[in-house]
């Protein structure tokens, strides 16, 4: 009998681990968020060791478009989804998806411009001229005349997008449509537009890199990266007609007045809100949850997740650079957790 139990101890060793096997979420989608989603996933780990999270961080149309075709268990973005997208997804799987904000962030214009060592300020017309390409020099007056005592060279602006489908683009495009009727009626807004002019970069990585590599450049990319790399990064002038530096103040600012008008789905732009102290291109970010996952304990971990994160990881934002949801925000979907079954 001894020596049947020491040849089973081993079997019966492997059997509970196979029992106590990770359970295993994988998600992608947005760059945006990404560092404040790695710091998330770590934490809850070390919390819940039977949990882990494969995030790739592909853009937020990748993420659209994966937990669309159903190959990841959640997706991310920074541009909500629209309509189509929607109605593509309930075609797909007979139920609905669920938006759920984490953080807020902002868009920062980058810019490589050697001798110019004041922090530049940026009009929306600058912004929106620069990038539909009709302004190309440094010197032009609508950017003169906002930097009064700064000396800009003459130089031809080289202009750096994203490449890839991008929530980042997203925030930046849905800005520039609210400031410029000629940007909306010609380019719009998507997290992917035609672009008038520039070079591609992927990822907030590859912009923030171009931008680096690239004298006499301007880009968009995340606040946390422009800070994480050092970059020179511009004050945008906001509806008030302040020129404001992105920070988590001037994010609080432009959610605050949104509070009260988000809707149910939580699909809400927040650029270019009203208000002294606004930064102009700030947005929230998404998890996107499917209302129905038919694996219970993947069901079970993603909800316990999400309460988890509008609980003590609020606490962990202020230190990537990322803004904390309202409270009220984070109250109605506390109560949207419910609708995942």
């Amino acid at each position: 009998m001894k020596r049947t139990l020491q040849i089973l101890l081993p079997f019966l060793a492997l059997a509970g681990a196979a029992m106590a096997q990770d359970i295993l979420i994988n998600g992608a989608g947005a760059t945006f968020p990404y560092p404040m989603y790695s710091k998330w996933f770590d934490e809850y780990h070390k919390k819940n060791p039977h949990m882990q999270f494969n995030y790739q961080s592909i853009g937020s149309g990748g993420g659209i478009k994966q937990v669309t075709e159903g190959t990841v268990d959640f997706g991310a973005t920074d541009g909500p989804m629209n309509d189509t997208q929607l109605k593509d997804f309930e075609a797909k799987h007979m139920s609905g998806i669920l938006h759920f904000p984490t953080v807020m962030g902002a868009d920062v214009p980058v810019y490589n411009l050697a001798g110019v060592t004041a922090q530049l300020n940026f009009t929306g017309d600058a912004l929106a001229g620069i990038f539909l390409g009709k302004i190309t020099k440094w010197n032009d007056p609508e950017i003169a005349k906002a930097n009064p005592g700064v000396t800009l060279p003459a130089s031809d602006i080289i202009v750096v997008h994203r490449s890839d489908g991008s929530g980042t683009t997203f925030i930046w495009v849905d800005y520039l449509s609210k400031v410029s009727k000629e940007w909306e009626t010609k380019v719009g807004k998507g997290t992917s537009v035609n672009w008038p002019v520039g070079l591609g970069g992927k990822g907030n990585e590859g912009v923030s890199g171009t931008v680096k590599q690239t004298p006499n450049s301007i880009g968009y990319v995340e606040l946390i990266f422009a800070r994480q790399n050092k970059m020179q990064f511009g004050k945008v002038k906001n509806s008030a007609g302040v020129f404001v530096e992105g920070s988590l103040a001037g994010v609080t600012a432009a959610a605050a007045g949104a509070v009260k008008e988000i809707p149910d789905d939580f699909r809400v732009s927040i650029t270019n809100a009203p208000g002294k102290d606004v930064y102009p291109i700030s947005s929230f970010t998404w998890l996107l949850v499917p209302e129905k996952i038919a694996d219970a304990k993947k069901k079970a971990a993603i909800k316990d997740f999400l309460s988890w994160m509008l609980g003590p990881g609020q606490a962990m934002t202020a230190a990537l650079d990322y803004a904390p949801l309202p409270k009220a925000v984070v109250a109605k979907e506390t109560k949207a957790i419910a609708k995942i079954n």
